[in-house]
């Protein structure tokens, strides 16, 4: 059996959580259009006849760092390269962006393996495009293999798959072969509470925000989950509960359907929401609030 770790990585918003989502056919990685949705260093394991391919969705990599939450991605990010056996590195149509040159560097300084996947190839009319750019990029850096997929419409899937495969070293499994993530189900709830948020609020959404378990309580009949929204300042507040607290009661049912789904248990979720001056540039605060990959 062949038997490793695979970093999805790439600039934010291309991809990288759904791409996993359906490799695994499970949804671990929250997703939305807007950037920097995925915040954590998330494994998905992916068990089969071949093997097991453990895959880790990473924060996208970009040039800002004004704050200490987006030095906190980026390093999470890079840091995910070291120990890994394989790359595929996502981006998203047939050009190249400022960032991508620092991504090449790094590459160079990994040594190891990389696939290059386009995804959306279902928006590119001109096929014979993509094999022209996939020929110029050859010539940028020597890639194992170049595949052009649709993660969404799961375009060339299968295929990913086997290339990712065929890379990976020989062994045996790493994890147990039903275990899907290495995150407990009070991570993930609290992942779905702020996915929910994000498609609710979209461009009103505070980039500031986040979410934290309070208590997760589990009982046979019941799982009872207590979560505080984090937001930096009052007007903030007054966005995530809507008027009359519609706004908030929303993201509530959302969120407990989809929990629900996940633990295969009745849900009772209450959600705060409270102001924190600042915690997105204080390292202090981060690793309160679970900031620590």
């Amino acid at each position: 059996m062949n038997c490793g770790f695979v970093a999805l990585i790439g600039r934010p918003n291309v991809g990288k959580s759904t791409l996993m989502n359906h490799l695994l056919k499970q949804k671990i990685s929250i997703t939305s259009r807007k950037p920097q949705t995925t915040r954590h260093r998330i494994l998905g394991i992916n068990t089969t006849e071949a093997g097991q391919a453990i895959y880790m969705d990473t924060p996208g990599m970009h040039n800002s760092e004004k704050r200490a939450l987006n030095r906190y991605l980026n390093r999470t990010a890079e840091t995910t390269l070291l120990g890994v056996d394989v790359i595929v590195w996502l981006i998203d149509g047939l050009s190249w962006h400022e960032y991508d040159e620092v991504i090449f560097k790094k590459l160079e300084q990994a040594g190891l393996p990389v696939i290059l996947a386009v995804n959306k190839v279902d928006k590119v009319k001109d096929k014979d495009a993509i094999l022209a750019f996939f020929a110029e990029a050859q010539h940028r850096f020597p890639f194992e293999h170049m595949i052009p997929i649709s993660a969404l419409k799961q375009t060339n899937l299968e295929q990913l798959e086997r290339l990712i495969m065929a890379l990976l070293p020989e062994g045996g499994l790493i994890y147990p072969e039903d275990q899907i993530t290495d995150r407990p189900e009070r991570f993930l709830a609290a992942e779905i509470v702020r996915e929910k948020l994000t498609r609710r609020l979209g461009d009103e959404l505070p980039y500031a925000l986040t979410v934290e378990i309070e208590r997760y309580e589990e009982h046979p009949e019941i799982t009872k989950i207590y979560a505080i929204i984090w937001v930096e300042r009052l007007t903030q507040k007054n966005i995530v509960i809507g008027k009359q607290g519609e706004m908030l009661k929303k993201v509530g049912t959302d969120a407990r359907y989809d929990i629900e789904k996940l633990i295969g248990n009745k849900v009772y979720l209450q959600l705060w929401v409270k102001v924190k001056k600042g915690w997105s540039d204080s390292e202090r605060a981060l690793q309160s609030l679970g900031f620590n990959d």
